[in-house]
């Protein structure tokens, strides 16, 4: 579990093939003193596990699945990587429940200064900004960010000063495309009230979902 505050700035220094996936040597700019092999770190938001480690230096498997699913399908040798190591259960929680899962790909669509933050617009398919909300959160490329703005097309999101700095976002160009993880919750929650589920050996059923689904939306979650 992570929170989707970038730890760091990595470098995808070696490539190279491992069946049908993928093996990643990526330089850090922070210390692994405390990190395990088998520790998990976010990589551009995609949760990878350490397979060996050197002080600033690790290796890891990307599986098939991974590859298809995220921006790593076309990764390449001196890209630049948003960084961060697994939640502890003691940390404070500065961003939001990130789980590591990527549910697809967005593209940039445009970037545009207002004031002290740049304005970036993101094109994403309806099968994920179905789960955005305005106010709501959504990590791009494993950065914890708040929705501005969304439709069926994609979504916005204002970027300060210390985030284009401190992360890839901040040098990523119009069209380049980001790893998008939705907010876990929203997920959970279309499951549970779009299934109609009956509870075996009694005559309880619960209700037809379409209540459930009246009821939340008149109390403004849908």
């Amino acid at each position: 579990m992570f929170t989707g505050i970038i730890e760091g700035v990595g470098e995808i220094r070696a490539i190279r093939s491992s069946g049908q996936g993928r093996h990643f040597t990526i330089d850090t700019d922070f210390s692994l003193e405390e990190t395990k092999v088998g520790d998990s770190i976010a990589v551009n938001g995609a949760c990878l596990t350490v397979v060996s480690k050197e002080a600033r230096r690790f290796e890891t498997d990307v599986s098939p699945e991974t590859l298809a699913y995220t921006t790593f399908g076309k990764a390449a040798i001196g890209q630049r990587v948003n960084l961060e190591r697994a939640l502890r259960l003691s940390d404070r929680i500065d961003g939001h429940l990130v789980s590591g899962h990527i549910d697809g790909i967005g593209f940039i669509k445009k970037k545009a200064p207002l004031a002290n933050a740049i304005i970036v617009t993101i094109q994403a398919p309806e099968a994920l900004t179905r789960y955005m909300i305005r106010k709501g959160s959504v990590a791009v490329d494993g950065i914890s960010l708040t929705i501005n703005r969304c439709d069926r097309d994609g979504f916005e999101v204002s970027i300060i000063p210390h985030t284009a700095s401190s992360t890839t976002i901040g040098v990523n160009k119009a069209g380049a495309a980001v790893n998008l993880e939705t907010d876990m919750i929203g997920k959970y929650v279309e499951r549970f009230v779009t299934e109609r589920r009956a509870d075996k050996g009694s005559d309880n059923h619960i209700a037809d979902s379409s209540k459930y689904l009246d009821l939340l939306a008149k109390n403004g979650f849908l």
